[in-house]
């Protein structure tokens, strides 16, 4: 199982919010380059980067700061926030970026991913990113009507390389995954769940890697690390046996 260290970008900072709201927003450092370096040095091999400020504009704000992470981290960065266009999906994968997440996107006109799934094959992930069972988009600001376990219907068989789900109540909040609800996607659906959302230490490793048998991919985890409860190099080492 693959642990995501996680870069929140807003302003060019590395930051986590509160439930995924911008303006409940603690402040890491202003270096987001050399976070990734310090997460490589712990073992990372994977990278989940978010622009925050992207994900609300619809539009890249973040590029610089990603960038610099994909020129100095050594191994594979995955990239959301505002992707919305089959210009921008381009442009990211020339840039080094390894694979794409895509939220309301995925929502307001599926096709699109499909297409974009066909042409990288394995480069694209579908944000299911869920309030109360229902889908949430546009930077969690608002709330579909569509229940998480028919978006990920959607794209069973279209070639997206997995589905990142959170519980958008828990996410910075130290809360515990939402384990229940991610196994149950997993179980439900043929594409491989990466967890994210709550994160507050290794018990919620533990619990998602005796369940990777059962489609769960990874796991994303910020503020665990960032506020010392969860030791990044432990938990690679946990998720790997």
């Amino acid at each position: 199982m693959i642990v995501f260290p996680a870069i929140d970008l807003k302003d060019g900072q590395v930051v986590r919010l509160a439930e995924g709201d911008m303006d409940r927003a603690t402040v890491y450092g202003d270096d987001p380059a050399a976070q990734a370096v310090l997460f490589a040095d712990a073992g990372a091999a994977h990278l989940h980067v978010v622009d925050l400020d992207g994900a609300f504009a619809g539009k890249a704000v973040n590029r610089q700061a990603v960038e610099a992470i994909v020129e100095r981290f050594p191994g594979y960065v995955q990239l959301g926030g505002g992707i919305r266009n089959a210009e921008a999906v381009e442009g990211w994968f020339n840039l080094g970026v390894a694979r794409i997440v895509i939220g309301t996107a995925a929502l307001k006109d599926p096709a699109f991913v499909k297409d974009m799934a066909r042409e990288f094959p394995g480069g694209i992930v579908v944000a299911v990113d869920a309030r109360d069972g229902f889908v949430a988009t546009e930077g969690w600001a608002d709330v579909s009507e569509v229940r998480v376990e028919d978006m990920a219907r959607r794209f069973e068989d279209a070639g997206v390389a997995a589905l990142l789900f959170t519980d958008v109540g828990r996410d910075g909040l130290l809360k515990g995954c939402n384990i229940d609800a991610t196994v149950e996607l997993a179980r439900g659906s043929s594409i491989p769940v990466i967890a994210s959302g709550g994160v507050k230490g290794l018990d919620d490793i533990h619990m998602l890697s005796m369940h990777k048998d059962e489609g769960i991919e990874g796991v994303i985890t910020g503020r665990a690390i960032y506020d010392g409860r969860l030791d990044l190099a432990t938990a690679i080492a946990m998720a790997d046996r």
